[in-house]
């Protein structure tokens, strides 16, 4: 829309007159407010859900300066249009940006805002945020605000102050928006910081030792920080520092966050405990057969982001695992340890009772080893480099009680595509949030199965996921790492202990379920869908679903295909794509790789892939239909086609039936 009117803005949060757009559901309303030839009105249905994956794509991600500014919004969908070119937001000028609820979903990464901010965006203003999205926004300095009364104010004329924006907010979150950003205020006030004594059970007053916690709470309080700025004992809904036992951080960050600590610290820099720091390289191993990334001719850009990583890990001596592919693995005689950065933090690093921070939104992966691992964005990770502290605002726990006994044939993947499908989740009820998971279910469920519910604990909003250690934690440390470690008598939430909300599933009545293509909230039970789409593409793999226990649920179903004589469809490609290493090798001992040849499906070496649109496995065609195991399905994150959520067990099955069924359905003849 054109504003004409100029606007006297002192103190407040725009230097110019507002150029306002609203993401609407219809795509001529964008372009009418782009090109100015309309204004809309205020009942303009908003787009809710819009993702990071919308906002920058994949490919975008290769640029970590100015150059994202060029990009905002250019996967956005609005009905069936992508209305959103590149350079489109700065050739209009536009400086506001509008959008219904949930928005800044989905992927950590940083890039989104800073396209935006880039781009001439000062001030986004939604009807509700994800938490990684609004704090990375803060982070930079990008403005952002839950009131849609603004929009009318500023079509208005009138000013919008920085103090009405950060009304309401945490103080902590506050004070990082008036300084302009998380690095500036860190060089003010958090200095030497990663020194301070973390406060432990014996720190805190009496009282407040007595209160009843939960795990959670238990964890951060022997990990926070008293700096400066923040109290140690600071209130639920309050902003503080934490100290991490281990930060990881993957190429998609790395250059951008080394740019922006050169560009304020200058070289050398010093790095806070740099020997509790993990680089992986794990999102790029295939994209020289990402139909994405070769179409857009950035596979250099790619070599040249990956090169930017190498350089500073180089530079401060640092732990660093790269992914494999098949020439490297054959060359390296399979000696390299690799594959998905909070996979293999599960698998070499995290440890019950500790705080584990990542630049992924899937590193609460890490919580079902009964420790707190939450995502961060670039600034976040960047500061923690130098200060050695990690923000973190202390959210409320809402309890998720798995009763009852799992069928035979549903996981872990269909409990979480079940509470995706909950109103009261895709309202937003777990935003910000940490899932506790308990009940009957937990306690017979394996580690691997439990890394599936707390990984996904990003797609239900969450902070993080976390399952309290016992003895199958202590199994799985002991067979599958060699590390024998010990449950301390204060790893559990207290029996009466304060949660936000409580959730009962009867794991007892699920059966498995699918989620329909747009979003991973789309559950429904894979029994009432009458009319069962045909597929093009089955994947399995991904770190939600290249577990160990994964490929023992695909090996179950390809296995009774080959005893019988089956064989993929024509027309079907089934991808399997090892998680980690010690997953290939696992599934090599076991033979499992003579299956999977036998079948006809096509092996992957350890890394992400379709899951982020880079790597054999997206689509390459709108018509074409996937059924995967990944945890997104965002529109077009793994390429342009639908793509269709499910467990292990049913992709393959709807593999070998070249439709969605179950694997009971296809045993039963039914898949006909």
């Amino acid at each position: 829309m054109t504003m004409t009117a100029a606007v006297a803005l002192p103190a407040c949060v725009l230097d110019a007159a507002p150029r306002i757009l609203l993401l609407s559901q219809d795509p001529a309303c964008i372009l009418a407010q782009l090109d100015g030839t309309r204004e809309p009105s205020s009942t303009v249905p908003l787009r809710d859900d819009v993702s990071t994956d919308e906002i920058t794509p994949l490919p975008i991600l290769t640029h970590f300066d100015e150059k994202l500014g060029r990009y905002p919004y250019t996967g956005l969908r609005a009905g069936a249009a992508q209305p959103i070119g590149v350079d489109a937001i700065k050739r209009a000028g536009i400086n506001v940006v509008v959008a219904g609820k949930r928005y800044g979903k989905g992927s950590s990464r940083e890039h989104s805002p800073m396209a935006e901010k880039w781009a001439g965006v000062r001030l986004v203003i939604a009807e509700s945020f994800e938490r990684i999205y609004r704090q990375n926004a803060d982070n930079i300095g990008l403005y952002t605000s839950t009131d849609l009364g603004l929009v009318e104010r500023l079509r208005r004329g009138e000013s919008i102050t920085v103090d009405e924006i950060v009304a309401g907010r945490d103080g902590l979150a506050a004070a990082i928006v008036r300084a302009g950003g998380l690095l500036a205020f860190g060089q003010r006030h958090l200095q030497g910081v990663a020194q301070a004594p973390a406060v432990g059970r014996g720190d805190v007053q009496p009282a407040q030792r007595n209160a009843p916690r939960t795990l959670f709470e238990k964890i951060i309080q022997r990990h926070v920080l008293e700096t400066p700025v923040t109290p140690a004992d600071a209130p639920q809904g309050a902003g503080v520092f934490v100290r991490a036992d281990w930060r990881f951080i993957h190429e998609y960050y790395t250059g951008m966050a080394a740019h922006m600590l050169h560009a304020r610290f200058g070289r050398p820099l010093r790095l806070v405990d740099p020997a509790r720091i993990v680089v992986f390289e794990d999102h790029t191993s295939y994209v020289e057969e990402s139909p994405n990334h070769v179409r857009a001719g950035i596979v250099p850009n790619i070599r040249v982001m990956c090169q930017a990583q190498r350089d500073f890990v180089d530079a401060y001596q640092l732990r660093h695992h790269r992914t494999l592919t098949e020439a490297e693995a054959a060359q390296e005689g399979g000696a390299n340890v690799a594959g998905i950065s909070h996979a293999m933090m599960a698998e070499h690093y995290a440890l019950p009772g500790q705080v584990v921070v990542g630049t992924d939104s899937h590193t609460p992966h890490s919580g079902a080893l009964g420790c707190v691992a939450f995502g961060v964005g670039t600034t976040d990770m960047a500061n923690a480099f130098v200060t050695g502290a990690v923000r973190l605002t202390l959210p409320a726990s809402l309890r998720v009680d798995l009763a009852g006994a799992l069928p035979p044939g549903v996981t872990a993947k269909d409990i979480v595509l079940h509470l995706l499908a909950l109103p009261e989740i895709r309202s937003g009820a777990g935003v910000g949030k940490v899932f506790e998971f308990t009940g009957d279910v937990i306690t017979g469920m394996s580690v691997d199965e439990r890394a599936t519910l707390t990984n996904m604990t990003a797609e239900l909003g969450g902070l993080t996921g976390i399952v309290a250690p016992d003895a199958e934690t202590v199994r799985f440390l002991r067979e599958r790492r060699g590390v024998d470690v010990a449950v301390e008598p204060w790893m559990h939430s207290d029996p009466d202990a304060v949660y936000a909300a409580a959730l009962r599933v009867d794991c007892s009545a699920l059966s498995p379920l699918v989620a329909a293509p747009g979003d991973p909230g789309n559950g429904i039970p894979l029994s009432s869908l009458q009319a069962r789409p045909r597929i093009d593409i089955a994947y399995g793999g991904s770190c939600t679903a290249g577990k160990r226990e994964d490929f023992d649920a695909y090996h179950q179903v390809l296995a009774w295909a080959v005893d019988r004589g089956l064989r993929l469809p024509d027309g079907v490609t089934l991808y399997l794509q090892y998680g980690t290493t010690a997953v290939r090798d696992y599934c090599v001992a076991q033979g499992y790789d003579r299956t999977f040849a036998a079948v006809g499906a096509r092996i992957l070496q350890p890394s992400c892939g379709a899951c982020a649109n880079c790597g054999p496995g997206s689509s390459t065609e709108p018509g074409q239909v996937t059924i995967s195991a990944i945890n997104r399905n965002f529109p077009g994150r793994s390429g342009p086609g639908s793509v269709w959520l499910a467990s292990p067990p049913t992709v393959m099955a709807s593999a070998l039936a070249g439709k969605l069924v179950s694997f009971a359905e296809l045993q039963a003849g039914d898949a006909a």
